[in-house]
């Protein structure tokens, strides 16, 4: 069978095209369109024109699975209208416009599907933290014997840091403080807290732009394994932002070259935080997790 998963999330809409049998799965393509809807709320409000830009995309995607005759799609949302006060009112708006039914996960539901996608699909060892850091949101799950000890949803993500703080392309040195003291604060409120995990397993758009440069700064092959201290040392060497630092963003991760101090700005707090050693990026996460879940499981149960 075949379907299509969308991922409305707050700085990014992305599509997956799977197909599946039984409990086995294979990605057949992957869409990404940057729509950064953090971008779009004022207090707390996610504008009409962002909401017509999630139409917009969405549609695009309707129509792009309707030429491959694919039935099935499936929509869920995250922190882009999990973390509004309008939900119901974009939710409503989505429908009128596009026909789809939006599913909006809760911060726990999304920390559970990031790692049941990770653990499953991608092979994270089996115990450790995972840590999901999205466009308006970061999930933190710790784990053990592959079952889930722990879990919190931080309101905190790349582009919503981005967007409350900085006034320009990237960070002056107050603005990295703001960004850090209040990134701090929310991991010192998390559920997680205290525990000290030497490896981490990491999902989502930030981590593998990380990857990305790490791989490009030092020309090594195309691995998934980081020593915690080369992404300090990344952090160090973007954070100057000056000519050379827009040179290799553009040249690697050219969509996140306004996001990505922020979500590494996130990952280097974390790594501090739960002294973490070694970090693995997983090539699946909370859309693996929603087609295991959502999809395969329900399926196998009717």
């Amino acid at each position: 069978m075949k379907c299509g998963i969308v991922d409305l999330g707050s700085n990014t809409i992305r599509l997956s095209i799977y197909q599946w049998e039984g409990r086995q799965f294979k990605i057949l393509m992957n869409k990404k369109e940057m729509a950064g809807l953090a971008g779009y709320i004022q207090d707390g409000v996610l504008t009409d024109k962002g909401i017509e830009v999630a139409c917009q995309i969405l549609a695009a995607f309707r129509h792009l699975l309707e030429n491959l005759e694919i039935r099935q799609m499936h929509v869920f949302a995250t922190a882009s209208l999990r973390n509004i006060v309008n939900t119901q009112e974009a939710l409503d708006a989505i429908f009128s416009a596009t026909g789809l039914q939006v599913q909006v996960l809760s911060g726990s539901q999304e920390a559970e599907l990031s790692f049941l996608g990770a653990t499953v699909g991608g092979g994270a060892p089996a115990a450790g933290l995972l840590v999901d850091i999205g466009g308006g949101s970061t999930e933190l799950v710790a784990y053990d014997n592959g079952s889930i000890t722990s879990g919190c949803s931080l309101p905190v993500g790349s582009l919503s840091l981005y967007s409350r703080y900085v006034t320009g392309l990237f960070p002056t040195k107050e603005q990295r403080h703001a960004i850090r003291r209040q990134v701090e604060q929310q991991l010192e409120s998390a559920k997680t807290a205290g525990l000290c995990c030497a490896h981490l397993t990491g999902v989502g758009g930030t981590i593998r732009a990380a990857a990305k440069l790490c791989r490009a700064r030092t020309g090594g092959e195309q691995g998934m394994e980081f020593e915690a201290a080369q992404l300090r040392r990344l952090y160090r060497e973007l954070k100057k932002g000056d000519q050379d630092t827009l040179r290799q963003i553009l040249r690697v991760v050219p969509e996140r070259v306004h996001t990505i101090l922020p979500g590494l700005m996130i990952l280097n707090s974390v790594l501090k935080s739960y002294q973490v050693e070694r970090v693995t990026v997983s090539t699946c996460g909370v859309r693996e997790g929603y087609l295991l879940r959502h999809v395969m499981e329900v399926e196998q149960d009717a």
